[in-house]
């Protein structure tokens, strides 16, 4: 198997280049000041239902993205490609993880960074906080795959961030990235995806609070693991369904939106399997457009829910209607 890519180091990097924010001084030598700029947003928490189920989005933060550097495609037609969306390049990209409350079971699906990818992002768990909920209340936390921006929120410094719950993934992903032989093999620049997996997961490993799985998994009711191995060895979406209504989790099946939904071909470098990723990509859009289901991505612009439509060759995404989630009649 491939090892990561030594591009995969760049995301850090790029992430330290976001400038400081900037406060404009108060006017001299007039009657009023002018109010201060704050240029900074806090999305937070997103709040919706699924039949019986609550589904919340959590930030975890941005962070910047070089996709000139990591889509495999022609610089032109990606500045195109951005330009349609009115982006350039790096691109803002969001970091997302989703707490689904079945009434019986808390689960959160991916954790954030943590400290693993830079200063932009952790802020997971505080928006979690915010949200109404309490780290020690969740029961299950299901991973996407181990990549850092994905994993490193099981910690909390040294301690387990969500000590009661029971952490799943895909072995195929754990025995990857969990394993000293392959990161012995990995270039030295990638090192550090196995060393934060390792960190951020080996220590529920060793209280027993660790549970893989191979492939379409139940895992709880209403929740399921399935298998779109190609982002990485054992990479698997998780499927919500609640009295008839369906959301699918796609984590890392896309990360740039305004290229990937108008061309599923396009791939990006650190994908163990760029083949198998596309593939995986063009059935989750295909399958989403068809049933016309939810769907919710780890990298689309927060809180990253919407559905997708069928439009040319491509797909169109239609983000989720902001609402209000109203408590249930006394």
């Amino acid at each position: 198997m491939p090892a990561a890519s030594p591009l995969l180091t760049r995301l850090s990097a790029a992430a330290l280049l976001l400038a400081a924010a900037f406060v404009a001084p108060p006017a001299v030598g007039t009657a009023q000041a002018a109010a201060p700029m704050v240029r900074t947003s806090a999305p937070g928490y997103h709040r919706m239902m699924l039949g019986d189920f609550e589904i919340t989005a959590l930030s975890d933060g941005t962070v910047a993205l070089p996709l000139d550097k990591l889509l495999v495609m022609p610089p032109e037609q990606l500045q195109q490609a951005l330009a349609r969306s009115f982006l350039t390049n790096p691109v803002e990209t969001s970091v997302n993880g989703y707490l689904v409350n079945t009434g019986s079971k808390l689960v959160l699906i991916d954790t954030g960074a943590a400290s693993l990818f830079g200063p932009t992002l952790g802020k997971l768990a505080d928006n979690l906080r915010a949200a109404g909920y309490q780290p020690e209340q969740v029961d299950e936390v299901y991973i996407t795959h181990l990549h850092p921006d994905h994993i490193g929120g099981l910690m909390n410094g040294d301690k387990l961030a969500f000590p009661n719950a029971v952490v799943r993934a895909d072995k195929a992903d754990a025995d990857f990235w969990l394993s000293p032989a392959q990161m012995e093999k990995a270039p030295a620049d990638a090192k550090g995806f196995f060393q934060g997996a390792m960190a951020s997961l080996n220590p529920y490993v060793s209280v027993g609070r660790f549970k893989p799985f191979s492939g379409d998994t139940p895992l709880v009711p209403g929740v399921r693991a399935a298998a779109s191995h190609g982002h990485t060895a054992g990479h698997s979406t998780y499927v919500v369904e609640s009295k008839g209504e369906k959301l699918v989790l796609l984590g890392d099946i896309l990360h740039a939106a305004a290229v990937q939904f108008d061309d599923p071909s396009v791939v990006i470098r650190f994908d163990t399997d760029n083949a198998a990723a596309a593939a995986e990509r063009q059935k989750a859009f295909a399958d989403a457009a068809n049933g016309g289901y939810w769907i919710a991505a780890a990298h689309l612009a927060f809180p990253g829910i919407g559905h997708l439509r069928a439009e040319g060759k491509g797909y169109r995404f239609v983000p989720v209607n902001y609402g209000v989630v109203n408590p249930p009649a006394k």
